[in-house]
């Protein structure tokens, strides 16, 4: 005896029904949900590109500061003596780093560092060691 119940059936094909619109309205939420965290993450690069490419722009500026220095000691100290060849060396330093961070700008610096640290491990170890400690006691002083 094989007896259908129509009301039975018909509450299990709403019940697959509205299983259904949940499944479709979680896969939609869930591409919502994505395309929201994209539109964020491409927020972030773009703030992140901003604030890098500021930062080259103040190296670059104080790079060109660094230069003027340099030619502001250069015009204004003695030109024979000690005094002289001292204050040309450091006008002379101050020209040369000036020109640096302009040219090269922070990648720059970030790569040169780079490659004397690969050159010199031993070395390069040691100086983050001491610069550690004198953080460490700078910071610990002040506690």
């Amino acid at each position: 005896m094989n007896t259908t119940y129509p009301e039975v059936e018909n509450s299990i094909g709403m019940a697959t029904d509205a299983a259904d619109a949940i499944g479709d309205k979680a896969v939609s939420a869930g591409h919502r949900a994505k395309d929201a965290a994209s539109a964020v993450m491409r927020k972030g690069e773009d703030a992140a590109a901003y604030v890098g490419h500021k930062a080259e722009d103040a190296t670059s500026s104080l790079g060109g500061t660094l230069k003027s220095m340099g030619e502001s000691v250069r015009d204004k100290s003695p030109q024979s003596g000690m005094a002289g060849t001292a204050t040309s060396a450091v006008a002379h330093s101050l020209e040369r780093t000036g020109d640096y961070l302009q040219s090269e700008g922070l990648s720059g610096i970030a790569d040169d560092l780079t490659n004397v640290v690969r050159r010199n491990p031993i070395p390069a170890l040691l100086a983050a060691i001491g610069v550690g400690f004198l953080i460490a006691q700078a910071t610990s002083r002040r506690s």
